[in-house]
């Protein structure tokens, strides 16, 4: 008996440092908003083929008080500005050890961003550079890809379902079933 086919995807939730912009810690300043490469040719990609798009990401800065909450949607308009605009902003403003839902590997920012594009769990993927990103779509129901960047531990590329070796790699992968490394 072979495993049911996953549901297609129609929607891919992107986390947002490492993955569409480089990590810079506790960023709060949009001019030192870079895109990674691939970035806007993925999200491009997910546009032609009618994919909506959002963002899931923990910023732990809010909670440790170096930066606001108005730096992050600061932030988060210029990454907006740089790819056309996503659909969806969801993010975590608290601490790793508050125990909230919404911080990921828990499913609540997945779930959230799920909601708001008015889409099933099932229904979405979620592509980061961390374990973290993966679990949290596997714990709502989602699809999850890796693209390990250097933080990216060994054990976490071990771990994940679905690899691949760059952002528009991951999106041809959810698209079509080609172009990451394992699926």
């Amino acid at each position: 008996m072979t495993a049911p086919a996953p549901a297609p995807v129609t929607a891919v939730l992107f986390d947002r440092d490492g993955t569409l912009v480089e990590d810079v810690p506790y960023n709060g300043d949009p001019d030192r908003v870079r895109l990674l490469p691939g970035a806007r040719d993925a999200v491009r990609l997910l546009r032609a083929a009618g994919v909506a798009t959002g963002v899931v990401s923990n910023q732990s800065g809010v909670g440790r008080g170096l930066i606001t909450h108005g730096d992050v949607r600061r932030v988060n308009a210029r990454v907006d500005e740089l790819l056309g605009g996503l659909g969806t902003w969801a993010y975590c403003p608290h601490l790793p050890e508050a125990g909230c839902d919404c911080r990921k590997p828990r499913p609540g920012l997945v779930l959230r961003a799920a909601r708001d594009l008015g889409r099933l769990p099932r229904e979405c993927a979620v592509v980061g550079d961390i374990g973290a990103d993966v679990q949290a779509a596997r714990a709502a129901g989602a699809r999850g890809v890796l693209v390990p960047t250097a933080v990216t531990r060994p054990e976490e590329i071990a771990g994940a379902a679905d690899t691949a070796t760059d952002l528009l790699s991951a999106v041809r992968l959810l698209l079509t079933g080609s172009g990451g490394e394992r699926s």
